[in-house]
């Protein structure tokens, strides 16, 4: 079910109303179901991979707790295997297959493996790394085993979050499934206010963008170098608008009825350095990478010195990159950026040094646009359907093929773009960052309730209504 859907419109006030009607001891099953529910409404019958990695996790976070020495290691790797098992068969599988087959018939052979027709769950990724962390958490001793199997399910199917994130942590959810949360007419407002945001950015910002990126995107060969480099840029910004649009309405959905989320999103454009970005871009991603595979690999490789780190960092954006998608576009993707942060670690030090030579009000912005820049031109691994596909447009960019034929409207081939969508998307972006900027991380806006705000809120309204994009476009995350 779409956030940006009638359906969703008509199920977000029954389910929260029916939620603080009911006493406490029927709330969280009236949320697992509608979380069912609401997964269901894509793909229903893949609820059931979704039920196997519960009840592996739940009986794996249990038998963790009991157990000692050897015997816990092995519960936690059977736990992973398990998730990460699921994982490969339904993303990774005919990816894996169709190279070997292509190792095979290079080579003269015409043997090649069977491929699945299967379609991958939506949000798989997110529930299957917000799995893992409770295992590896109830490994670490830093989370006591669930005993309450209902509460456990509704940790990982939890609708707001579901299938884009924030991927959460045991420790800030399942206690707040166990509290009695009451109705909060502050929590409410901030709440309905942080998914009107999120709406104007899906569906003023983001969607519109959409137009132009996906015309020039299917019509690569034809464009010009000059209008895929303003595709690509507009992609980036569609990509953070839509994302964080997803994060900012599941957000505001969970506080109204009192169940705090965490931050996914902080400002990551302002960012001066790759490194910087991946603090603020998709926080709960980063953040669990950092957590449950860099720092280990660090400590693996402690003997190596900075060549530790250096492959640690590109090692773990490596499969970042995977984790995004099984194809050798994603894989560069991540690269490309395990090999910006490995630059930035060796740098450090330079670039500290040069940054008191240089004005601040010089260095900083030049930064942050040699970083937009960067992250922006990764991008085009991250849009592009194919290797192929991701090489011809960055030949366009970089050489300005056929830059006599930069124009808005695009070709008449294309789907319209003209100067009114031109002139809607750059000012609701300039308004997109300007908001952020003033209230630094979304949250100071959304929990205060005043007359500006109030103000402020309506005029946000009034430009979804007049300019927003109604198609009921997916959010881009739901692939993975």
């Amino acid at each position: 079910m779409l956030f940006n859907s009638l359906k969703f419109l008509l199920f977000f006030p029954v389910v929260t109303l029916m939620y603080f009607a009911l006493p406490h001891r029927f709330r969280w099953l009236w949320l697992l179901a509608m979380s069912c529910v609401f997964y269901m409404a894509f793909v229903p019958y893949y609820i059931l991979i979704l039920g196997f990695t519960i009840l592996v996790d739940y009986f794996a976070g249990i038998l963790l707790e009991n157990a000692n020495g050897r015997q816990r290691k092995i519960f936690l790797i059977a736990s992973i295997v398990a998730n990460v098992g699921v994982l490969a068969v339904f993303k990774y599988y005919n990816f894996l297959l169709e190279n070997f087959n292509a190792l095979f018939h290079f080579s003269g052979s015409d043997f090649s493996f069977p491929l699945l027709h299967i379609i991958l769950p939506i949000g798989l990724s997110f529930h299957t790394f917000q799995a893992m962390s409770y295992t590896i958490e109830v490994y670490r001793g830093n989370q006591k085993a669930e005993k309450h199997f209902g509460i456990y399910a509704l940790y990982v199917m939890f609708y707001p979050q579901l299938v884009a994130g924030p991927i959460e942590r045991p420790q800030n959810m399942l206690h707040q499934f166990h509290a009695k949360h009451f109705f909060d007419s502050e929590k409410v407002i901030s709440g309905l206010r942080q998914i009107l945001w999120g709406f104007f950015k899906k569906c003023v910002v983001a969607d519109r963008l959409a137009i132009y990126v996906d015309a020039v995107y299917t019509n690569h060969a034809d464009a010009s170098g000059a209008n895929l480099f303003v595709a690509t840029i507009f992609f980036a910004l569609q990509i953070y608008a839509d994302f964080s649009a997803y994060s900012d309405i599941a957000l505001g959905s969970a506080r109204i009825m009192g169940f705090d989320l965490m931050v996914n999103f902080n400002r990551p454009y302002a960012s001066k350095s790759v490194t910087e970005f991946w603090r603020r871009w998709h926080i709960s991603l980063s953040s669990w990478f950092n957590d449950y595979l860099f720092q280990p690999l660090t400590i693996a490789t402690r003997n190596w010195g900075k060549r530790g780190i250096a492959f640690a960092l590109f090692f773990t954006f490596f499969l970042a990159g995977l984790w995004h998608g099984a194809g050798w576009t994603f894989i560069i993707y991540g690269s490309l950026h395990g090999l910006a942060l490995v630059y930035e670690f060796y740098t450090k030090k330079f670039r500290k040094n040069l940054s008191k030579k240089i004005p601040a009000f010089i260095y900083n912005p030049v930064s942050m646009l040699l970083t937009f820049l960067f992250v922006s031109m990764a991008m085009i691994f991250f849009r592009s359907k194919d290797l192929s596909m991701a090489v011809e447009i960055f030949k366009s960019v970089f050489t300005l093929h056929n830059l006599n034929s930069f124009s808005f409207p695009i070709m008449a081939n294309y789907t319209p773009f003209g100067w009114f969508s031109i002139i809607i998307s750059i000012a609701s972006v300039a308004l997109m960052f300007l908001v952020e900027k003033m209230v630094n991380n979304n949250l100071n806006y959304f929990q205060s309730d005043n007359q500006k705000n109030i103000l402020f809120s309506s005029a946000v309204l009034f430009l979804i209504v007049c300019f927003g994009i109604f198609n009921q476009t997916s959010f881009i995350y739901f692939q993975f």
